[in-house]
């Protein structure tokens, strides 16, 4: 009966999928509980141990999930205004998932007059997506920095959280940075 509406507009098979979502959905929120808890658990529940446990949750999960942070909330009696503020003050926090890879440019002056900009337009480009972002794949990150103190070596890429630097980069070397990276598994 695939296609055939319902009386909520909705196919019957849309329905079932639905069902599906709503499922794991539910197991992912519990799982979210199940860890922030052992978490909390870890550092005694203590309000003082706040930016701890959210470094915590986001190792576990590669960044900060709503549900882990409304949680923690709860469970922590501290208000979730505070929880958020915490979270958006430190770069070093992320509300959205990271990919498996991260490319951070560089937009200081030094690389600013040399390039950064074009090299950070052909990543959005080639990834097609902006700095914060995701690809929905998962694969890579792009993030900007006002400077990386590396200026003699300008402009400048990093990859992922090991810091592995691409100096003196240009726009054409973007795609083929972009196809080593995939290349390595």
């Amino acid at each position: 009966m695939v296609g055939r509406n319902n009386n909520n507009g909705g196919s019957v098979s849309n329905n079932h999928d639905a069902v599906g979502k709503l499922h794991m959905v539910h197991e992912l929120e519990s799982n979210v509980h199940d860890i922030t808890d052992s978490i909390i658990e870890r550092h005694d529940g203590k309000k003082s141990a706040l930016i701890q446990m959210m470094f915590d949750i986001q190792s576990e999960f590669k960044y900060l999930p709503r549900d882990a942070l409304i949680y923690m909330s709860t469970r922590l009696d501290i208000p979730l205004v505070q929880v958020y503020s915490i979270a958006t003050f430190y770069k070093a926090f992320y509300l959205v998932p990271k990919g498996k890879h991260s490319l951070t440019v560089c937009m200081g002056t030094a690389c600013h007059v040399r390039g950064s900009v074009s090299i950070l337009e052909q990543l959005e480009r080639v990834l097609c997506i902006k700095p914060g972002e995701t690809t929905p794949d998962g694969e890579f990150s792009l993030t900007t920095v006002n400077c990386l103190g590396s200026c003699a070596l300008g402009p400048i890429v990093v990859q992922d959280e090991t810091g592995k630097y691409h100096p003196r980069m240009t726009a054409t070397k973007i795609k083929p940075l972009i196809d080593e990276i995939k290349s390595v598994k």
